[in-house]
């Protein structure tokens, strides 16, 4: 079976870990913790940032942090994975889901539109039309890495009076190359960046995730709401609901040592998203989603485009699968699950045409090229 995405350990993650668990260090607290913080905010160019649990209560905390109360709205993208939207309904919010544009991400034209001609700035905000509610943040995805149009979504949240947090869960290393943002990382431009470290991302902890905001004050309280909220750890003194979201020394020994690989991976993923552009370069019937070409991706997902009406993507992927390759497609469309039917959306056409003809091919970092023509050839075939 060629898989989807699975972790490569290659490099000092196992002497890493060794040393944290000879030193008895493997829970919640140790060096390691604090070394991966460091060189996570070196490696992005930020001052600080907080390891956490999963990208999921990065998110969380980003949104709590960022002010927004129960009966307020977030602006989402439709088209992602579910987790960047249900921590808006954990802080008791609600969300309005918008669009995708053709790189798959937040189509900024249409969120435009959106708060110029279906909201109304108050004293107390940004209030939306039909729903009276007022409008507090939006949460942009970099979807499968590529980054997403950061100069307008920040110009957009600061001319609206809103808070920008990036879901950066899959763009661990993307970075503006040209453009006012020149150097910026993905998850280091909005008010707030989340990171995560799945088993499937482009590096791994097993599970956790990372905070990073525009301000340093905000990074140290996500720390401190991440561990409790402890104002007197030795007395147990809390003045705040905090929450169980650390990440621990074992986690993060694995962290340390995966990040000293990134740049190396990222290079790989680049030269096989090339190579498999190439060989389907004649094919007539697909392609592959392009990136950003005003960013340094992380390629982190290839994504093909099925652009045969006549083809079925369910039929492909069941065929590919049958040859032993593991495909996966695009997620549900979050307006149309069952716990988030009767929010409200904003003209949502390119999301559903791109959910039913797009299928996800693997994109290990330790795929080969031997690998890549046999997945190929399987699609040209089927």
């Amino acid at each position: 079976m060629i898989s989807l995405s699975v972790p490569v350990i290659k490099g000092n993650e196992k002497k890493y870990i060794d040393e944290a668990v000879l030193n008895g260090w493997v829970s919640a607290s140790g060096s390691y913790v604090t070394r991966f913080e460091q060189e996570m905010a070196d490696y992005l160019k930020v001052e600080k940032t907080a390891a956490v649990q999963s990208g999921t209560a990065a998110l969380h905390l980003s949104l709590l942090l960022s002010g927004v109360k129960p009966g307020q709205e977030v602006i989402v993208p439709t088209l992602t994975f579910i987790a960047a939207v249900n921590p808006v309904k954990y802080v008791g919010a609600e969300p309005v889901f918008m669009d995708c544009d053709d790189s798959l991400n937040i189509d900024c034209e249409k969120l435009e539109n959106f708060l110029k001609k279906e909201c109304t700035k108050t004293s107390l905000g940004l209030r939306n039309n039909q729903s009276k509610r007022l409008i507090t943040a939006i949460i942009a995805v970099h979807i499968f890495g590529n980054m997403a149009d950061m100069e307008t979504l920040a110009r957009l949240a600061d001319e609206y009076g809103l808070k920008l947090i990036e879901d950066a869960t899959e763009a661990l290393g993307t970075k503006y190359t040209k453009g006012s943002f020149h150097g910026r990382y993905a998850g280091t431009i909005g008010d707030f960046g989340a990171y995560s470290f799945n088993g499937n991302k482009i590096i791994t902890t097993g599970g956790g995730g990372m905070v990073t905001a525009r301000k340093d004050e905000d990074v140290r309280k996500c720390a401190y709401l991440a561990a409790q909220a402890k104002d007197d750890p030795l007395r147990y003194i809390h003045n705040h609901i905090g929450f169980n979201y650390r990440m621990t020394n074992l986690q993060a020994a694995l962290g340390v040592g995966q990040l000293e690989c990134l740049e190396n991976y990222i290079d790989i993923k680049i030269k096989n998203y090339d190579y498999y552009r190439e060989a389907l370069q004649s094919f007539p019937d697909a392609e592959l989603i392009p990136f950003n070409e005003n960013a340094r991706n992380n390629h982190w997902f290839y994504s093909l485009l099925l652009t045969n009406k006549n083809l079925k993507k369910d039929t492909l992927m069941k065929h590919l699968k049958e040859a032993g390759i593991e495909t996966r497609p695009v997620w549900k469309l979050n307006h149309t699950q069952t716990i988030y039917q009767g929010c409200q959306t904003y003209y949502i056409e390119k999301a559903p045409y791109y959910q039913r003809r797009i299928l996800n091919l693997p994109c290990s970092v330790n795929l080969t090229e031997k690998n890549i023509d046999f997945v190929t050839e399987a699609i040209k075939r089927n």
